[in-house]
């Protein structure tokens, strides 16, 4: 269940990755964030208030609070990375915050047998490949780097928050709710100071309100990849869902393969490959 529902997230986070991206080359980052996550929040409120999951209310939801703070941070800061570029070395990097739910599965008593660490290690590399590292090329500048680092272990965090906001599926939907709001005034927040120093909040056409249902997705993919990794967390070792979940690299490759019709390089192409071995062992183990 834990492997199944873990895969789930990578794939839906790969396919939100993929649409948020294709969404961001004529509508700024920011607004795509925004809007999407509004749709989802909407749509979180109507089943919120449909489950009656207001009863759930309680202490874990700081949790959701914290997860919808680190969130956007990290996004904005990853986002920045990749502008500095280059892309080639910022992506696989922000990988690494996987680190971060696995330590705590670690620190909470969890030990992986022997075929489940080499599943780790074997998936970990497949999906930093998978993301086409750069060997050689242009510098890399240090800020790149560490925004990078700093976006990977925000990315980590909301893994271990959201994991932790519920134990129930009302809570859950709960927790994700206030999640969601919580991303929507920070990155409204965000946004507006943005617009104030001169940025452009929408493409120079106005609004696309043609691309409202793309954006929607976005906002849905996101937020079922949330619920389906804190399941998949409650219900087995937090090792072994993050390092499943944080496949969605190879998701978003697979993606622009076959709608852009994008060359996988060799490199990725060996990842995907190794991302699969691992999740086999993964799932053996």
């Amino acid at each position: 269940m834990t492997a199944l529902f873990a895969l789930a997230t990578s794939l839906l986070w790969g396919l939100a990755d993929f649409g948020g991206g294709l969404l961001t080359r004529r509508t700024p980052a920011l607004t795509v964030v925004v809007v999407s996550q509004t749709v989802a929040t909407a749509v979180l409120g109507v089943i919120v208030v449909a489950t009656g999951a207001w009863s759930e209310a309680g202490p874990r939801l700081w949790f959701a609070v914290a997860a919808g703070l680190v969130g956007p941070a990290a996004l904005l800061c990853f986002y920045q990375a990749l502008a500095l570029g280059p892309m080639g070395v910022v992506s696989p990097l922000g990988t690494l915050g996987i680190a971060v739910p696995v330590g705590v599965g670690l620190f909470l008593g969890e030990r992986p047998g022997l075929v489940q660490v080499a599943g780790i290690a074997v998936a970990v590399l497949g999906v930093a490949l998978a993301g086409g590292p750069q060997l050689r090329g242009l510098p890399v500048q240090r800020q790149a780097i560490l925004l990078t680092l700093v976006a990977a272990v925000g990315f980590g965090t909301v893994f271990a928050l959201i994991a932790e906001a519920s134990t129930t599926v009302t809570g859950l939907f709960l927790a994700l709710f206030v999640q969601r709001v919580t991303n929507v005034a920070a990155g409204g927040l965000a946004l507006y100071a943005s617009v104030r120093r001169g940025a452009a909040a929408v493409p120079e056409g106005g609004f696309p309100w043609g691309s409202l249902p793309a954006l929607a997705f976005v906002g849905l993919a996101d937020v079922a990849a949330n619920g389906t990794y804190s399941i998949a967390a409650q219900h087995g070792p937090v090792t072994v869902a993050a390092v499943l979940a944080s496949l969605y690299p190879v998701v978003t490759a697979l993606a622009a393969r076959g709608f852009l019709s994008e060359r996988l390089r060799t490199v990725q192409a060996a990842g995907a490959g190794l991302a699969l071995v691992g999740t086999l062992l993964l799932a053996a183990g």
